[in-house]
């Protein structure tokens, strides 16, 4: 038997000095910023750039999350598609709400996304959806998404069962059970890491006249 060494981690710390992040960095709103921060993180060849831990809350208050892609950004908000019968969904639809972090750990950078959630309209659903891979449409239809299954054979079975099923089809229809969300966001915080954990913490804040720039204390 190998023998394993606990791994110390109250010793375990990085010096962040890749970067600093100042107001006059900064790009006008808040979307292009995400968007430019995204490109640099594909562009540095980051695994998953577009990888963001979206958490929800259900209507008890008890906090979940996991990681999920976006799949969209505008100024109108950031999107995922997911199955709406859900885990993930039921809290969205219970709460109206949600936050999505995405973790450039390589670049040693954060952004966070927090606001209100909404229901992306059948068209773009439509449209992302043919984008997708058919075993990717196929898995969408098998899986019962969040829900207890006897053993890996039930969904196999499942998935065996919707092959069947679209076999002659050219194009999968996009399931009534799946679609896209949208977050859109009050506040937006791009995080870079600095020496001493002096971070930088810069945030658009959607006001009652319109988004205003903060610096927040690491």
């Amino acid at each position: 038997m190998s023998e394993t060494t606990n791994i110390a981690l109250p010793s375990m710390r990085v010096s962040y000095e890749h970067g600093s992040l100042t107001e006059s960095d900064l790009a006008a709103s808040w979307h292009e910023q995400l968007q430019l921060w995204l490109d640099q993180a594909a562009g540095a060849g980051l695994p998953e750039p577009n990888a963001m831990v979206l958490a929800t809350a259900d209507t008890e208050g008890r906090p979940s999350s996991r990681t999920v892609l976006a799949k969209g950004l505008d100024e109108r908000g950031l999107v995922f598609f997911t199955n709406y019968t859900s885990a993930k969904s039921h809290d969205l639809m219970a709460t109206r709400y949600a936050s999505a972090t995405f973790p450039w750990f390589a670049m040693q950078r954060q952004a966070h996304v927090r606001g209100i959630v909404e229901k992306v309209g059948p068209a773009e659903t439509a449209s992302y959806w043919e984008s997708r891979p058919r075993g990717s449409q196929l898995g969408a239809w098998a899986s019962p998404q969040s829900r207890v299954v006897s053993g890996r054979s039930t969904l196999e079975s499942a998935l065996n069962k919707v092959e069947r099923q679209f076999a002659d089809a050219d194009r999968v229809p996009v399931p009534p059970h799946w679609g896209g969300w949208r977050i859109r966001p009050e506040e937006v915080e791009f995080w870079q890491g600095r020496r001493d954990r002096m971070h930088d913490r810069l945030r658009f804040r959607l006001g009652r006249d319109g988004w205003q720039l903060q610096r927040i204390a690491p």
